[in-house]
């Protein structure tokens, strides 16, 4: 989901040496075989991939179900997975096919068919869950099979369906096991992924072992692995200072992360680059106070970013002023240039030109975490200081929270945003095009026509220009306000290896890279 740079801050000498040791205090030709558990705050909305677009969800998808496509470590195009081969046909950028593996089983031992993967399409189309991840293909028109032949026929040019395929959209299920009007129901999966799930408990834990049957594009299948869930950061942090997990992965609290010590050499310690980000999305409806785009300039106006950076997440993150963060074709500054600082008096301006009373009452949401509350007070506070605003806030549990937001319940809410692959558009069609999986009310037709300009070339470089226009109307009509761009932080053990590959930019969760040293 990221095109980042990864920089391991482990001390490798320490690391060789523990290894050394470790492999001493070992008897000869025995080796830990026990699960390495991983802990993470993240929670999963659904185990079948028609019904999710979460972060949650898209980590335990790469590793339990197959796509045609999927991305090596760092890699910015897609190769083959369960595809032998894929392409587009002709210069339009409007037909793409595969051809599908012939050795292909899912994890219950059925064989994998073409009709298969069109069935996984059409039924994540048609079902359309309100957090699911239909929107991320708004051009597909059809799916048609001959053989092990997949034509993919698409009603636009759009130079990024490889690497939408890539995604957990693209995951393949068993169209005999998979309602095809509706969510599979319970806690089973059949995928063809590197693991299989052994069992579940939602909100609790996923266990994953290795599935013999793989036949891809990677060479190995990892070793177990206990994914335990964590309610909030402050949860998780208290389970690894028990030593209850191995590894640690989104997200212990700011506080923590910003007194590690790096030099522990009882640690390994990834940091990356991340392109996540944070916005406040305003919803557009009618009866909501941010349905007049000058109500919504005006939290512009009022926004500082700095204490959101220092004061609650302890430096952890970057302010962003853009949709695209950096490291991204096309990434600008309009919110800096049009709000280089809070300016109470001109968002005091702009209310009296909305024609709205002050203090607007807003009702503004957000996840039920700790690390999240205290960055929707610091919002709050600086949208009430000045008189203009007056802010009553709701703290939700994230599958009622995305439900609520889906159905327009708020005036406002936060959302955090991972890329699906790495490139542009993953924050573009998704974020403002007609229909956008934040569920916002907002429809541009000179926005659309734009999100439409930059999926037209193959060479990504052409499109700089049409994002940074892109970008620009963002900040004029303001459907959201960028917060920040975070970095994004893996904490193992000193006996765990491959950490730091679940956050390689790519959107994998790589869990099969993991190993005892």
């Amino acid at each position: 989901m990221r095109s980042v740079r990864v920089r391991i801050l482990a001390i490798l000498a320490v690391l060789v040496i523990a290894g050394v040791v470790a492999w001493q205090l070992l008897p000869s030709g025995e080796a830990k075989t026990d699960a390495i558990t991983v802990g993470t705050s993240d929670e999963v909305t659904a185990l079948d991939p028609a019904g999710a677009y979460d972060a949650g969800s898209w980590a335990i998808y790469s590793n339990l179900y197959q796509s045609l496509l999927t991305f090596r470590s760092g890699a910015i195009l897609p190769e083959p997975d369960a595809a032998e081969s894929c392409g587009f046909v002709g210069q339009k950028l409007q037909t793409y096919q595969c051809r599908l593996r012939d050795d292909l089983t899912f994890s219950n031992g059925r064989k994998i068919t073409a009709d298969d993967v069109k069935y996984s399409f059409d039924r994540m189309l048609r079902i359309k869950a309100d957090v699911g991840p239909a929107a991320l293909f708004p051009n597909l028109d059809s799916v048609v099979t001959e053989d092990r032949l997949i034509t993919f026929n698409l009603s636009a040019k759009d130079a990024t369906f490889p690497q939408k395929l890539a995604t957990g959209a693209g995951a393949i299920v068993d169209s005999t096991e998979y309602p095809q009007d509706a969510l599979r129901p319970g806690n089973q999966v059949d995928g063809s992924g590197p693991y299989v799930l052994k069992s579940y408990q939602p909100g609790v834990s996923a266990e994953l072992v290795p599935n013999p049957k793989y036949r891809g594009a990677l060479k190995k299948t990892g070793v177990a692995v206990d994914v335990r869930y964590y309610k909030g950061s402050e949860e998780l942090l208290a389970a690894w200072n028990s030593g209850e997990v191995d590894v640690t992965h989104r997200q212990l609290p700011p506080e923590r992360l910003a007194e590690l010590n790096l030099g522990d050499p009882d640690l390994r310690v990834t940091e990356a680059d991340s392109a996540e980000i944070r916005n406040i999305i305003f919803n557009v409806r009618e009866g909501s106070p941010f349905a007049s785009r000058k109500v919504r300039q005006a939290v512009a106006a009022l926004i500082d970013r700095g204490p959101l950076v220092g004061d609650v997440y302890k430096g952890t993150v970057e302010p962003l002023y853009s949709l695209i963060p950096q490291g991204y074709i096309g990434h600008s500054t309009p919110f800096f240039d049009s709000y280089p600082s809070p300016d109470p008096e001109r968002a005091a301006r702009l209310l009296q030109e909305a024609g709205v009373r002050t203090p607007v009452p807003v009702e503004f949401a957000y996840r039920d975490d700790d690390a999240y509350t205290k960055e929707t007070a610091e919002l709050r506070r600086q949208l009430e200081k000045d008189g203009l605003f007056k802010v009553s806030v709701k703290a939700v549990e994230w599958t009622e929270y995305q439900k609520g937001y889906a159905a327009g319940e708020y005036d406002a809410y936060t959302v955090g945003w991972l890329p699906d692959f790495p490139d542009s558009d993953t924050f573009s069609q998704p974020l403002v095009g007609t229909g956008n999986v934040l569920h916002s009310g907002y429809s541009s037709k000179a926005m659309d026509r734009l999100i439409a300009a930059t999926q037209e070339f193959s060479d990504r470089s052409r499109t700089s220009s049409d994002f940074k226009d892109l970008q620009k109307l963002v900040g004029e009509d303001v459907p959201l306000l960028p917060l920040w761009q975070k970095k994004d932080y893996v904490i193992a053990t000193s006996d765990v290896s491959g950490s730091q590959y679940l956050s390689d930019g790519t959107g994998l969760w790589r869990l099969w890279e993991l190993g005892w040293i």
